[in-house]
């Protein structure tokens, strides 16, 4: 089995990662008032998009043994 779980897991992160930045980043202003002033979502996708990346890059390099 050539089955590797690291990279479906990865895309979903990095996608939902970039989905949360764009939210942060073209959201309302307002929402982020209301969490004293710190973007969530933006904080969150960064976090996401790292993991994911991560994932891929573990994957792809134990691709490679």
């Amino acid at each position: 089995m050539n089955f590797d779980l690291r990279i479906p897991v990865g895309l979903m992160f990095t996608v939902f990662g970039l989905i949360l930045i764009g939210v942060g980043m073209f959201g309302s202003p307002a929402y982020v008032a209301q969490s004293l002033n710190i973007n969530m979502n933006l904080d969150w996708g960064i976090v996401q998009l790292v993991f994911g990346l991560w994932m891929l890059f573990m994957a792809f390099r134990g691709k490679g043994k």
